[in-house]
Parts: structure tokens; sequence; C-alpha cells
């Protein structure tokens, strides 16, 4: 299969959002909470969530979040108020989620690596009324007079001054009837990481989750007997819709790591039998590293799917190898495509792994000059995307909603292309993107060349401040063992790129490169650490 087209249910073009034209689903789930229902139907005895001792069925799910949404509304949350989590990987965020979408609330979920400012900052812009939090994490909370509506703080873990314990939430015994809620409402407000300026609040709407959702769920085939384990963070995107509501919409189980660690997540593949996950690369290259990988029964796992970095075509091999059961799966989407935008088709991987697979369903893409004008195939452009999963736009900053979007589409700040067969190529960020002297370099180029030398276990490429050319080309490599030096690694690119795409300086290191709560490097960091380095040299 080397496209969609014949996967997918009945479609239509509908109108929403006032100004947008989209192709939908023409049969689906009204709201979140109307797949939890259509889940509860189809597996009502089945698990739904496993977390360490923890283990809920579908009715007991829908029986607890019953009981949170009873006592959010005993608190004073309405339909509309926005509910803020601030929790780590736990079953009381999904239990949370599923009471303040009952009562037609938006959740706010937020990282638990967030710090004090940027608390202050979300729970004030988003005007949130109730807060549930970590217990250990009470020392980072804002003053109350940083935010004015919060009245309610919710702890889960322990208990701490100024908050109730979780389980005031559960002393309500009749659940209340579930908020009629629009399509187009916001469920959730997620916050952008904010590289430029303020944290932007991402507005994910009912409409989108579940169209992200029934992606998903068509394209990798999943059904109620499918096992997930969800190793990233559930307040990001991936965790929310690619996890959380993909196994609801499914009807199957959703395992919840705290923490990823290799050991444990090969271990609780065995024992919950898991078929399918979503992780970044390195979580994958960490699992084979585990020198007991071939002494675990994985021989159920269908679906690897990964996003936010290219998979190395070792791994590939390696995994093809080791797991011949497993089909791998290239995601790419964003916080504002309500996570996917594109997936490899299965059996792709190998012919198409510079690509991050093609658009789905109701997924319209466009590679678009500086001027908006369309580009044609095989042509570099920013991409624009353009579906009903693609948020309506930023909480209280209009600003922002109309610099980012035209005509429906969202301006990705990604440089792509797309081919003649419809598969979309993503060669960098239009901020990461280097200009030598003119010339632009699209670091991802040189990252992948630098990937195919036997020492280097990770790197990143960024631009390096020069009077005369502007930037050039510095490289961060993590090494595999000592032995490498900057000279024979420039020699290996140099016969593999063109001479200004040659790294001009590098940093070595045995020490991992910075990554986010989501395992995604932090390019922002090594620029700041190289302007460190620099700084002393230039007299500053």
């Amino acid at each position: 299969m080397g496209t969609w087209e014949d996967i997918w249910p009945p479609m239509r073009l509908e109108a929403h959002y006032s100004d947008r034209v989209v192709a939908c689903f023409a049969e689906r789930p009204a709201s979140i909470h109307a797949m939890l229902m259509e889940a509860v139907q189809r597996n009502p005895d089945g698990d739904a969530l496993v977390c360490g001792a923890q283990r809920l069925t579908y009715t007991a799910l829908l029986e607890q979040s019953g009981r949170v949404a009873a006592g959010l509304v005993a608190r004073g949350v309405r339909c509309g108020d926005r509910v803020a989590l601030l929790l780590g990987n736990r079953i009381e965020f999904v239990v949370t989620l599923l009471a303040a979408v009952r009562i037609g609330a938006i959740t706010v979920p937020i990282s638990i690596r967030e710090q004090t400012p940027g608390l202050a900052y979300m729970l004030s812009h988003c005007a949130a009324s109730l807060l549930v939090h970590e217990a250990d994490l009470a020392d980072l909370l804002p003053a109350a007079a940083d935010v004015p509506a919060l009245h309610t703080r919710i702890a889960v873990g322990g208990s701490c001054a100024g908050s109730l314990e979780y389980a005031a939430l559960l002393s309500g015994e009749i659940a209340p009837q579930p908020a009629t809620v629009q399509e187009e409402d916001t469920a959730a407000i997620l916050y952008t990481s904010g590289t430029t300026g303020r944290p932007k609040g991402a507005m994910l709407t009912h409409l989108g989750v579940v169209h992200s959702s029934m992606h998903y769920q068509i394209a990798m085939g999943l059904g109620s007997t499918d096992s997930s384990i969800c190793a990233v963070p559930l307040s990001h995107v991936t965790g929310l819709v690619a996890l959380i509501t993909t196994m609801l919409r499914c009807a199957g189980k959703l395992v919840i790591m705290p923490a990823f660690k290799a050991a444990d997540f090969l271990r609780l593949a065995v024992t919950e039998r898991m078929t399918h996950t979503l992780m970044v690369p390195a979580m994958y290259n960490l699992c084979l590293l585990q020198g007991d990988f071939d002494q675990h029964d994985i021989s159920g796992w269908r679906i690897g799917a990964y996003g936010g970095a290219p998979m190395p075509v070792a791994t590939i091999t390696t995994l093809a190898a080791k797991v011949p059961s497993l089909t791998l799966m290239n995601c790419y989407g964003s916080t504002e495509t309500t996570s996917p935008s594109t997936l490899m088709p299965p059996g792709q991987t190998a012919a198409h792994n510079d690509t991050v697979g093609a658009p789905l369903a109701c997924a319209e893409m466009r590679v678009m000059d500086v001027d908006g004008r369309e580009l044609p195939p095989d042509t570099l452009g920013e991409l624009w995307i353009k579906g009903p999963m693609v948020v309506r736009g930023y909480w209280d900053n209009p600003d922002a909603t109309a610099g980012n979007f035209t005509g429906g589409f969202w301006h990705s700040g990604d440089i792509g292309s797309i081919d003649a067969q419809g598969y979309v190529k993503v060669v960098d960020r239009m901020k990461d993107m280097i200009n030598r002297g003119g010339y632009k370099i699209y670091t991802i180029e040189v990252e992948n060349v630098l990937y195919a030398h036997p020492a280097v276990q990770e790197c990143a490429v960024v631009s390096k401040p020069c009077p005369v050319l502007g930037e050039r080309v510095h490289a961060f490599v993590t090494l595999k063992e000592e032995g490498a030096s900057e000279q024979a690694l420039a020699e290996f690119c140099r016969a593999r790129l063109s001479d200004y795409k040659v790294p001009e300086s590098f940093t070595l290191s045995l020490t991992p490169l910075p990554r986010n709560a989501n395992g995604k490097l932090v390019k922002r960091d090594l620029r700041m650490q190289l302007l460190a380095m620099l700084a002393p040299a230039q007299g500053v």
C-alpha cells in the first residue's frame, strides 16, 4: 500500500470555524465524552488504563471519571471553565481529563518540568479556576495574587498546605449529566514552547481530537484487543491524542509509564502484551541497547510509530531483524494540528525513509513560498496544513491567530516538499536553517551525514555567528566512545556534502544532548551554549 486512499470511511466537505471548508469523516463521535461512551459499550470489562498496580476497566473509568466530574461541579467548575493539570504520567491525569470534558470544562495540561514564572503566566492567561497538581510540586506553584482566577487547588500523591487532597473530588456519588457541547467547542488548551516570546495557547477542539483519534485508529488498524504503552508525557499532544484519546476511540488498553526506562518498557511490553506505541527514535535505540533485548517475547508488537526526529537506517534494519512483526510508521504533526498530519503507510518505511509519510485523509497540505504562492512538487518551501484537526487558533491571542493562519491553513514554520506521489519531506525548521553568506543550509541534511559515521551516537547542527558570512556551521556531537576527532568527522562530511555545508567547528563529548520532556532535541539550549563558549574569545 503506497497511499491511504483505499482505507478511509466516507468523507464530505463541511464548513467549520466560520471561515473554513474542510474534509471531514461523515460518521464520527460528536465529542471526547461520546468516544468514552462508545468504548464502554464495546469493551465494558476490558482494561482501559494500567499504571503500576492500578488497573481500571472501561466501566470503572466511566464511573470514576463521573465521580470526579461531580467533585469538580461541587467546587464551582462550570461548562467552559478551565481546569489545569500539572500532573505527571498517572491514572489521575486521564480520569480528570475525562471528568472535565464530561461537564464541558476545558482542560489545560502543563508540563511538570515547567517553572514558577511559566506556571504563573499560563494559569493567569487562561484564567484557570481549578488546578490539579502533583503534591511534590507545591513549592513551584505561583502565589495566589499572581493567579487571581484560581480558586481551588487539588493535590495528588500527598497533602500540602493550601490544596485539597484528590480524594475530595471522589467523594461525590452522583455523576452529573454530560454537558451539551458542540464539536467546535474547545476541549483543551495546550501551550506551545514559546521559543519566541510568550507561549501561545493552542485551542484543541472536540472536532479536532475526534478526527485525529480516528486518523490514528484507522491508519494503524487499531481495535479493542490492542494494548499500547505510553512512555511520553501525557501533557504533550502526543500523549493526549496519539495515546489517550486514540486508545479511547478503539476501546483498547493504555499502559501508562510514569517515566521511560528501557528495561521497564520491555518488561511491560511482555507482561501487558503490547501491540502499539508511539515514541521518539531515541527510545527505540535505548531499547535495542539493552543486553537482554532478545530475551523478551515482544512478538505481538504490531505498530511502532515514531516522530520528532529521523529514525536512523541502522535502527530500522535492526528492528526489522529482531521484531519481524513490527511495522514502523513515521508520524509528523504538531500541537496546532492536534497531532498527526501525515503517517507512513504500512510497508513503506524502507522505500520512503527520507519522508514523514503521506497526508492523512482529512489533511490538506501545500508547500508555499514567502509570498504565499503554491510551489510545484519537489520544491522546498513552507508547509501549510488545513483540516478539521487544525486548531481554531490561540486562546485570547487574536494577533497570533491572524499571523499564523491563512484561509484555514496553519503556517507550520517547517521547510519541506511534497513529491509527485504525495510523500512529504521535512528538511528543517525555518528558524533552524543556516544562511552562510547567502547559501542556505538545511541542518537535517548535515545531521543525516554525521549520523552515518560509526562513531556518532547523536548530533545536532546549529548556526555559529560570523561577522563576515553571517552564519557558519557548527556541530554538537555525542560520540559512542572516545577516539573520533573533529578532523575525521569533517573529512567524512566533506566527502558527502557540498563544501559550504561541512561543519567548520565541532563540540565533541560523551554526554547526551539536551532534550525536552518529549525527547526532542532542544537546539535553543545548544545555541545558548555555543554563544557562551564564544563570548570569552570575543571579549564579551
